[in-house]
C-alpha cells in the first residue's frame, strides 16, 4: 500500500516514519509512505498557500489551485511497478466537517492500494477542491490546529490492519472490532501490593470457556457503562446474542440501583 499526506506543514509530520507499526511496514514492503508539500506547488517566490476568505472572516483559507495541482501530480505521475494505473489515490481531506472517522472505515481504507490524505490548515480549505475529493473525514468532535495530526492517527490506525504488521489474531480481539470495547486485561504478577483489587479468579483458572464468557460478559458490561450507542448498533446489526441480552438486562438493573 502507498499512503501519501499532503500538508503545508511537512515538518509536522518528522518522526512519523520512525513509528513503530510504520517503520516495520516500511521495512517489510507493505508500506510506501510518501509527503508532499503543499507548498512546492504554490506560485510566486514566496509560495503563498492561503488566503483572506471572501465575504470577510477571521483567519486565512488554503487556496484550491496548490492543493489541485499535488492531487493531479499525484493522479498523473508514473506508478512505482508495483502499483498499477488503477491504483489512483483514493483521496481524504482530513476536516472536522466530514463523517466521524471509525474501525469499519479503517478497514476500508486499509483495502485502498493508494490513500493520498489532504491536511486541512488555517481556517479549512477553497469548498472548490471538494469535487475532487473522494471522502470527507473527521477524527472526533473536536478542532485541532492542523491535519496533520489528524492523518497521523488515520494512517496509523490503517498501517496496523495492513499484512504483515500486526498479527491478525492480535486486532481481532481489540475494541471495536465486534461493535464493541474490548475487555479489562491483566498481566504478571497476579498481585500488586500497590494496586486495588487482584487479578480476576477467572482468568487464572485455564477454564477456556469461562474465560471466553468472563470476557464477553466484562466487553458488554464496559461497553454499556462508557458507550451505550455502541450497544444499540451492535444490536441493530444483529451482533448480539440471547446470552448477551440476558446479561445486559441484569447488568442494567444493577447499574440503576
Amino acid at each position: 500500500m502507498k499512503i501519501s499526506i499532503l500538508t503545508v506543514c511537512p515538518e509536522c509530520l518528522n518522526g512519523f516514519e520512525n513509528w513503530p507499526n510504520t517503520a516495520h511496514a516500511i521495512s517489510n514492503g507493505a508500506l510506501e509512505l510518501n509527503i508532499v508539500d503543499i507548498r512546492k506547488y504554490a506560485g510566486g517566490s514566496f509560495r503563498h498557500v492561503d488566503d483572506s476568505p471572501f465575504g470577510g472572516g477571521a483567519g486565512c483559507v488554503l487556496r484550491a489551485k496548490p492543493i489541485l495541482d499535488a492531487v493531479n501530480d499525484l493522479r498523473g505521475a508514473k506508478e512505482s511497478e508495483a502499483i498499477s494505473k488503477s491504483a489512483d489515490p483514493y483521496v481524504v481531506l482530513l476536516s472536522p466537517s466530514g463523517r466521524v472517522y471509525n474501525q469499519e472505515i479503517a478497514h476500508d481504507l486499509a483495502g485502498k492500494k493508494h490513500l493520498a490524505l489532504v491536511c486541512g490548515h488555517y481556517e479549512g480549505v477553497d469548498a472548490r477542491i471538494m469535487p475532487d475529493m473522494d471522502d470527507v473525514i473527521s477524527i472526533g468532535d473536536y478542532v485541532l490546529s492542523g491535519g496533520e495530526p489528524a492523518a497521523e492517527v488515520l494512517a496509523d490506525s490503517v498501517i496496523r490492519l495492513l499484512d504483515g504488521v500486526i498479527k491478525k489474531e492480535s486486532t481481532r480481539e481489540e475494541s471495536f472490532e465486534d461493535g464493541l470495547l474490548e475487555c479489562p486485561q491483566y498481566t504478571q504478577p497476579a498481585s500488586i501490593d500497590m494496586c486495588a483489587g487482584n487479578v480476576p479468579e477467572v482468568l487464572l483458572s485455564g477454564d477456556h470457556e469461562r474465560i471466553r464468557k468472563w470476557r464477553r460478559q466484562q466487553s458488554l458490561l464496559l461497553t454499556l457503562k462508557n458507550r451505550p450507542d455502541l450497544i444499540e448498533r451492535a444490536r441493530a446489526d444483529g451482533r448480539l446474542s440471547d446470552e448477551d441480552e440476558d446479561f445486559l438486562l441484569r447488568a442494567r438493573e444493577q447499574l440503576m440501583r
